[in-house]
């Protein structure tokens, strides 16, 4: 069966259905094999396509002719194309990510702002008269095998061994080119005369999806001559186990992890419980931005101390008493921040800054200013809403009292308790910021090392 017939009726079954009349698709475009051929295939089966190009600036004449490649072929089929030019090194430098990182993230970027119809060609607003209901790569079997194998070695869980998904439906797109191989593709260009351009950086092998297909493959191939084939079927079969794995997490961890505001508390105790431990806990922390690396040290966190936490670039784990709690790092929305050091932290409410000090000669009264002996402090720190049932001592008294009573006695309104932050040290209060610092921890004659806590209320 011819290319052409087999793409059309592979859109027909699964892709047809996802649009309405009038629904116009986004068709990202190199200029390379993969996308100019889907830009074939479209336009000879009638779907309602635009072609954007983004130039990513990183291969000098050669970004420009694959930039003029699009706008040519654009002509050729009759579509409209839309370009956007990006600094990509500029942007991977402020980010502080790879080129291939920063490239794939501005071209999300983009496609995302175009599906809103808010995107900017050349600096300048595109009035869009159709509704765009995809963004559609060119992403074919071979892609879909070397992404197994590179999320298999950098560690995954099953569903990262099923290769690319056909359908994103979160982030609106479909790759209609996974069915077929590159060597398909190949073919049907030469058969077809259809022409496109060749990204040099593909020859070489230093990114890490060019080592996959250069090198390794291949050598697979040398002793497994139907290693694409095998990997492809492992994917079909995955992509069924996964559906009843997820269905059997999503039990359990429906049962283990309780959403407050924006964090989520877990009970240690019940987590312990759970079987299988180690992929249940994948799966809970997956995604908050942790890596499946991370898992094991998440996991120590069971019999680790108060106050010890595993951190991803978005959020960090904090063993807090009998709770896991996952909260978005230090920022002013978190109800549980972690202070490992001296320094300011902003939270809903306020600031509190941290400075440790030799003790003065003499200390004089600030406003907002309360010193501590530092040496009774055991980091890291944590600073959260407080509770019912917590106490401390109030300086001065030798008794515990509880911090319910002691708003009752500070005539504090409903809404300025719900404003109410305390500061902890290894399960103990040392003070309520803006308010009362806990007796045990004041200084005295014999205290050698102060923090000095500055709180100013927003």
């Amino acid at each position: 069966m011819d290319l052409n017939e087999s793409f059309g009726l592979h859109w027909r079954s699964h892709f047809a259905s996802l649009l309405n009349p009038g629904d116009a698709l986004l068709l990202a475009a190199s200029g390379g094999l993969d996308s100019t051929i889907l830009a074939h295939l479209f336009k000879a089966n009638r779907i309602s396509f635009v072609l954007v190009h983004m130039n990513f600036g990183l291969r000098g004449q050669e970004s420009l002719r694959d930039e003029q490649f699009v706008r040519d072929l654009g002509k050729e089929l009759s579509v409209d194309v839309y370009v956007k030019q990006a600094d990509t090194k500029a942007y991977a430098a402020s980010h502080q990510l790879s080129t291939q990182e920063a490239a794939r993230e501005l071209r999300y970027q983009w496609f995302a702002e175009l599906m809103e119809q808010q995107s900017a060609f050349s600096g300048e607003t595109v009035p869009f008269k159709r509704r765009f209901a995809f963004t559609v790569t060119a992403h074919h079997a071979d892609d879909s095998v070397e992404t197994m194998l590179m999320h298999f070695f950098r560690g995954t869980g099953i569903e990262g061994l099923r290769g690319i998904p056909a359908v994103h439906r979160e982030r609106k797109i479909i790759r209609p080119l996974l069915p077929f191989t590159r060597g398909q593709l190949e073919r049907f260009a030469v058969d077809h005369r259809i022409r496109f351009v060749t990204d040099s950086s593909n020859l070489s092998s230093d990114y890490t999806r060019n080592y996959f297909r250069n090198q390794l493959i291949p050598q697979l191939q040398e002793v497994f001559p139907n290693v694409r084939e095998n990997l492809l079927h492992n994917a079909e079969r995955l992509s069924e186990a996964a559906v009843l794995y997820q269905q059997a997490v999503q039990l359990q961890l429906g049962k283990l992890m309780e959403k407050r505001g924006n964090e989520i508390h877990i009970p240690v105790m019940k987590w312990q419980k759970t079987a299988p431990l180690q992929t249940i806990t994948w799966e809970m922390i997956r995604p908050f931005g942790f890596s499946a690396a991370q898992t094991k040290e998440v996991m120590k966190l069971k019999d680790a101390a108060n106050g010890s936490s595993v951190a991803s670039a978005t959020h960090r784990i904090i063993r807090n008493r009998a709770w896991l709690i996952i909260a978005p790092l230090a920022s002013e929305s978190a109800n549980h921040i972690l202070i490992e050091s001296e320094g300011t932290v902003s939270f809903e409410g306020g600031t509190l800054t941290l400075r440790f000090m030799d003790r003065p000669a003499k200390l004089t009264a600030e406003p907002g200013v309360e010193w501590l002996d530092a040496d009774q402090l055991v980091f890291p720190l944590l600073l959260r809403k407080w509770k019912t049932g917590d106490y401390f001592y109030p300086l001065g008294m030798t008794k515990k009292k509880k911090l319910s009573k002691f708003f009752i006695d500070a005539k504090l309104s409903k809404i300025q308790k719900e404003q109410v932050r305390i500061l902890e040290t290894n399960q103990k209060i040392i003070c309520i910021p803006g308010l009362r610092i806990d007796n045990r921890f004041k200084y005295t004659d014999a205290s050698k090392r102060l923090l000095k806590l500055t709180y100013q209320r927003q």
